[in-house]
């Protein structure tokens, strides 16, 4: 019969080989909750998959043959968890000592938090910002979010507990995201059906940040990321509201456009007024 389990781990793994070993490394060096660690593996070419059959035989590996994406690939290790609560971290992640023990206890002894959040530090030490009190486009949705339990609207998703039910009553991660967004619209997903967002500043992450996509090209990224935005709003936003983002996006990017071209010949740097000329021009096209 198997044992009990308190805390099912998923973590969620794309070409980060050395910082998910001194990730799992970490894990594995807690003391406190019984837990189980589930790695979705999507489809890395630098032999994370190796490493992990080989120095980490306990973890529970899910190897992908292609990239199916955060959401899917959470959604993959749900259906196998066991334990009354799930944590969600990044492979680019160290957990300090004691702060798994500290996150469920959180959880104990706030019955009405569906999903928290913890501190997240760079390497050096410094706070990185994890929370939100308003989601994007919140100030023309008016009063279409205010019946929500709890001030904290977001938590960034690369380090968050939530209870195992609550994502089973949800069916998972909404599979529309692929990398982006997730976050947002798990949180207000979960407000949406009556539960509070919390934050755990004593359970302490250190987070490299940015780690799976250091290699692709920032416009690519921030286009990744604007097709996130335009998913969450048409989701959770009346239409009205959608227009209304919409129409003001457009306005700023035209703005933008108008002003930086003006600049680009008296520019410094040329080539940062250029990426934010084709920020903005990504912005124009999406939102028309």
């Amino acid at each position: 019969m198997n044992a009990p389990v308190e805390l099912s781990v998923i973590i969620v793994n794309y070409n980060t080989v050395d910082l998910l070993r001194r990730c799992l490394g970490s894990l594995y060096a807690q003391e406190g909750p019984s837990l189980e660690v589930f790695v979705v593996d999507n489809a890395s070419t630098d032999q994370s998959v190796g490493m992990i059959r080989r120095d980490f035989p306990r973890v529970a590996l899910m190897a992908n043959s292609d990239n199916v994406g955060f959401a899917r690939a959470n959604n993959q290790a749900l259906k196998a968890c066991r334990g009354r609560y799930v944590y969600f971290l990044n492979p680019d992640t160290e957990v300090a000592r004691g702060a798994l023990e500290i996150m469920v206890s959180h959880m104990e002894s706030h019955p009405r938090v569906g999903l928290a959040g913890t501190a997240l530090v760079y390497p050096d030490g410094t706070r990185q910002s994890s929370v939100e009190k308003r989601y994007p486009g919140q100030r023309y949705a008016g009063e279409e979010l205010d019946h929500l339990d709890g001030d904290i609207a977001w938590v960034m998703g690369a380090s968050m507990i939530t209870r195992r039910h609550i994502m089973a009553q949800m069916s998972g991660f909404d599979e529309k995201f692929f990398l982006y967004g997730e976050d947002l619209d798990l949180c207000l997903t979960i407000r949406k059906a009556g539960w509070s967002i919390g934050f755990i500043p004593e359970a302490r992450v250190i987070h490299w940040g940015g780690q799976s996509e250091r290699n692709h090209l920032p416009k690519d990224v921030f286009h990744k990321k604007l097709l996130a935005e335009l998913i969450f709003y048409e989701k959770h936003y009346t239409a009205h509201t959608v227009r209304a983002i919409k129409r003001a996006r457009l306005m700023q990017a035209l703005w933008r456009i108008i002003t930086l071209n003006l600049a680009l010949p008296l520019s410094r740097d040329r080539k940062a007024c250029r990426m934010k000329l084709d920020k903005y021009w990504l912005t124009w096209r999406e939102m028309i």
